[in-house]
This record gives C-alpha cells, structure tokens and sequence, in this order.
C-alpha cells in the first residue's frame, strides 16, 4: 500500500481519531482508545546489533568522526559502509543515505559517541562531550575483540535508565523485562517469556504498569492459546486486538519485537528460546541485581554521563562479581565439565571477572559441541534455510507449531556461511571442534554474527582420511572470480601444504559464474618457491548441494565420504571440457547421484 500520513487528534479524555491520509487521496479513520505505545532498544534501519561493531569500527577509523550529520557526509560515511563491506544491495538505493543516520542513532544510544544536547535539555554540549565524538565507552566498544566483551558493551548501555516513563522518571527496558521474567519465574518456575507475549504484553508495558498486572496478562494469554487448535489465527487476531489500541502500523508489533528481541539478546545474559527468550543460567543472579533499579530520576545530564562512561554493572562489585562466578561454577559441575580456577587472587571484582570470562569459554565451548551433535537431527531444518537463501526475499518458513525460520535479506551471506557449517555438522564425522571449524562468530543462541574475515577459509572441516575447505558467496556475476577466484585457490593450496592428507575445496554460490568455474577447473597454484600444485575446488549452486544434501539423509547414508564422493566425480570432467561445459557436467553428476 502507498505511504501515508498520520494525524491524532484527541476526542474524549482516552479515546483518539488516527487519519490515514494516502498520496492516492484515500483517507482511512479509526478511533484509539486506552492507547498503548511500543518501545525499542534498538533501530528499525540496524535490526541486527551485530551490525554495529563492524560500523563503529569503520567509523573510529574514518576522518569522519563528528562528521556524519550533514547530506554529503552521510554520503560519504556510506561509501565507506559499502567499501567495507558492512553494508550491500543496490548502492543507487538510500539515495539520501539514511542507513548513515540509523548507525549515528545507534552509537548515541548505546553511548559510543556523545549524542546530541538539544537546547531544551537545559544543558551545555559541552558538558558531557563534543557531538558524535568517541566517548571512554567507544573506545572500550571498538577494543572488545571477543563477542562477550561486546556484549558486556551492550549490557552498560542497556542498563541505564533512558526511557521516558513520566515528567522525571525513566527507566530500562532491559531491566524491566527481567522484572518480569523473575516475577514469571515465581509462579512458573520458568523466566521464559513467549514471542506472542513479548509482542503483545512485555514490548507495550512498562513500570508505570502494575507488574502483576502485565505477568496475568501474560499467563491468561498462555492459558488460552495453549487450548485454542489454530494459533497461528489466535496470535494474529491477539495482535490485531492489540493494533486497535496504537495509533502506527500493525506490522510493528512484529517488526519491533523481532528487533528488540535480538538487542536484548546482545546483553549476553539473555538467549532465545524458541522464537522468545530466557535468562541464562549462569548469570541468573546477575540478572536478578539488575532488576533492582528499574527506574530512575536522574537528570538527562546524570544519564548521558553515564552512558557515555559506561555504565556499572553489579558485577564490578566484589560480592555480586563472586555470586555470578559461583553460577558459574554451578554451572560447569552440573554438565560435568573440567576446570581450573587461574592461580590469582579474588579479592577484587577486576580478578574474578577474569576469571569468569576465562571459564566461561569452557562452557561456551561444551555447548557448541552439544549444538553440533544435534545437527543431524536438524537436517530437514538445514535443507529448509536452504531453500531460503535460494529465494533470498527475506520471507519465513513455517515448519511447525511455533517453530518459524527466516533469513534477514541483509543477513544473507553471513546465513549462507552458517547453513553450510550446520550443513557439515549434520553430516558429522569432523575431527576438528565446531568452533575452529568456522571462520565467522557466532552468538549465544549459535546465531552468524557477520561473515568470516578476508584472509582465511570460511570454514575447514578435516576428516580422518581428508580435508574439507568450504567457501561461500552471494555474488553471482562476473565479479564473483574476481572476488573469489584467487583467495579461494589460495586458502586451499595453503591447506595443501599444511596438512599430510588430501585436501578438497567445495565452492557454493547461488549461481556459479563460467569464469570462476574456468578459475577453479585449472586448478593450479605456485608456490613461492614456484612449485607447482593441482587444486581440488569444485564450485556447486546452492540448488545442486541443497538437493544432494537432501538426497544422502533421505536414503540414510548421509556422511563425509559421499560429498568428496559427488566431488570427485564432478572433478572426472575438469580435463575435458571448459568452465561452460564443466558447470553442465557437475548438474549432471547431481543430477544422475541424486537419482534413487
């Protein structure tokens, strides 16, 4: 439908007139009554928080700092996105650069550069620091070299009470939900909170709202879906219902609650449970302090400081910084896994919070290799996403009650090196940990952050017998040999030379372009020293494997030795016929070897 307008005019003391006013001349009126409003933690324009590190970064490192306000330097700070790679799609697109001004929004927020002083705030800009400047939580943001020290960042920010709740209280969303969620976890026995119910009940309340109050809520919404045979009809009239009482577009309630759903899981002590969320378990009581002091009557002043500093978290005090080891502890001798405390004083939170962050790689490792057991269960799943990033529109599948997957549009590549790695975890067998097996990060929820860094493979599976070097991409022109033709050759021959076993490259695209696959059908490499070596780089569509995956777990034989099986046979063509005649040939082996 065509944009469109939106007036609120007042009628009676709770009820509003919202006009829709469309270019087309089409008005659309309905009354609001007790309105209700949704809050968010993060940008429409930056869903993925784990977008922001790879920006900022560019942005630290730019002459630009303080500079991205202006329409030409918006432009600018784009180019650099782009040329960066942070950013894709059409360049021509954002003509105005607006993705520009979604990042400084989001830097502001999080307190990584000074925001904006508006002359109603009753204070200097001056006072806490010059617009858009690296702020001491910057600097501290831009060194974080690990995920959890990012997400400590995005824990300080989130903590500080930046909501408007009345005249001169505000409070934090974060420390809101676990409110909540303890409170749920009173009754329940359980802190998880639903997506309907987060959508519905938790991102369109806040303090100013009994507890009690949004808790029944959310367990009479339980009660009755968990009786009612069509959900998917029972969340969509829970949401339109809900619509009738907020004055902008019912797609919000999706669209926000997708968005703050994945910020609150940047804290690191939250995860995703299903489409909802949880706490985790190692910092139960991490969270439990925070939700202590929900709101707040500091000045904007007093906040911005704050923020700007980064904010305390009840770890930096020695007690609490030993309550939350001691989760952890708990938590490593429940799964039975092996540790050693660091032989350094805990007298001081600085110490046990090393320590902490030491162990709980232990147990972040345990349950990556716990995740990668289970891939083989979660084949049809893997071959689903797939399927998804073949389309690549940026729509869900529904493979079950609850149980929905998608692939953001602007996530896709780093999607398509994630599938391929679940992919190989499925198909098992890998001597390697799942961890050293990928070139890229994962979350706590074992969610891509962003792609594997330029210089090594995308992922490396050894095997007893050979090695598996996986590279993706989501180009499919004529550029993509130019991207991918000589670091593709040249991660493989590197692998060549390391290892004592044999060594396969699979190269997956959407769309294999001739030229790359003439690059990977020579198949030669030099050395330094001139010697020569003969690669072994397949390329296949996603298309081609997706089918051939589906095939060997279909008829049960799903393991290691049939994809270098498929590899080998497309590679019986390289000596016969060119890139164009290759790629005719490698569907037709997919196509004779998925036959059953």
């Amino acid at each position: 439908m065509a944009k469109a307008k939106t007036t609120i005019k007042k009628i009676t003391q709770n009820a509003w007139e919202c006009t829709k006013i469309f270019k087309t001349g089409e008005i659309e009126k309905r009354i609001v009554k007790d309105p209700i409003d949704i809050w968010s933690i993060g940008n429409t324009g930056v869903r993925n928080p784990w977008r922001i590190p790879g920006g900022y970064k560019v942005y630290v490192e730019s002459n630009q700092v303080g500079k991205i306000r202006t329409a030409q330097e918006q432009k600018l700070f784009k180019e650099k996105l782009l040329l960066a790679g942070e950013i894709g799609g059409d360049p021509k697109k954002d003509a105005d650069a607006s993705i520009t001004r979604k990042y400084r929004l989001m830097f502001n927020k999080y307190g990584f550069a000074y925001p904006e002083v508006l002359k109603k705030d009753g204070f200097s800009q001056k006072e806490i620091g010059k617009i858009d400047d690296i702020t001491p939580a910057g600097w501290a943001f831009y060194h974080a070299n690990t995920i959890q020290a990012q997400q400590e960042c995005f824990l300080r920010g989130l903590v500080v009470q930046m909501e408007p709740l009345g005249e001169r209280e505000t409070y934090s969303p974060l420390r809101w939900v676990l409110k909540i969620m303890f409170d749920l976890f009173e009754r329940t026995g359980d802190y998880k909170i639903n997506y309907i119910e987060f959508a519905v009940c938790v991102q369109t309340s806040s303090p100013k709202y009994e507890l009690e109050t949004v808790v029944n809520k959310i367990l009479e919404i339980r009660g009755r879906r968990k009786k009612y045979i069509n959900k998917k009809k029972f969340d969509r009239d829970l949401i339109h219902n809900a619509w009738k009482h907020y004055f902008k577009e019912e797609k919000n309630f999706h669209e926000y609650a997708d968005m703050n759903l994945r910020y609150l899981s940047a804290s690191g002590i939250l995860k995703r449970s299903g489409r909802g969320i949880t706490v985790m378990p190692e910092y139960k009581s991490l969270a439990y302090e925070l939700t202590k002091n929900v709101i707040s009557d500091a000045t904007l002043k007093e906040r911005y400081k704050l923020l700007c500093q980064g904010a305390p978290l009840p770890t930096d005090n020695t007690e609490i910084a030993k309550k939350v080891l001691e989760d952890l502890i708990n938590e490593l001798e429940m799964y039975n896994i092996k540790y050693e405390i660091p032989d350094i004083t805990l007298d001081n939170s600085k110490n046990i919070n090393i320590v902490r962050s030491n162990l709980k790689q232990n147990i972040d490792h345990y349950k990556e290799e716990k995740y990668a057991q289970n891939q083989r269960e979660c084949w049809y799943e893997i071959y689903e996403y797939m399927k998804l990033l073949i389309s690549n529109n940026g729509k869900s599948k529904e493979l079950g009650e609850d149980y929905i997957i998608n692939v953001p549009k602007a996530e896709a590549a780093a999607y398509l090196e994630w599938i391929l790695w679940r992919a190989f975890l499925a198909i098992d067998h890998i001597v390697n940990k799942p961890y050293d097996a990928r070139g890229f990060n994962v979350d706590q929820d074992y969610l891509p952050i962003g792609t594997a860094p330029g210089g090594k493979p995308d992922m490396i599976f050894e095997f007893d017998d050979y090695v598996i070097v996986v590279e993706v991409t989501l180009s499919t022109n004529s550029r993509q040999e130019a991207m991918e033709g000589e670091p593709v050759r040249r991660h493989v021959a590197d692998l060549v030379q390391k290892y004592k076993k044999p060594v396969y490259g699979l190269f997956v695209a959407n769309k294999i372009d001739s030229n790359t696959a003439e690059t990977f059908r020579m198949g030669v490499w030099y050395t330094t020293q001139d010697e020569r070596l003969e690669l072994h780089i397949v390329p296949l569509t996603l298309t081609q494997f997706s089918e051939y995956f589906k095939f060997i777990f279909t008829e049960n034989f799903a393991e290691p030795q049939k994809i270098v099986d498929l590899m080998c046979n497309c590679e019986n063509y390289r000596k016969i016929c060119e890139g164009p005649e290759w790629k005719k040939c490698i569907n037709e082996v997919v196509q004779i070897m998925t036959k059953r």
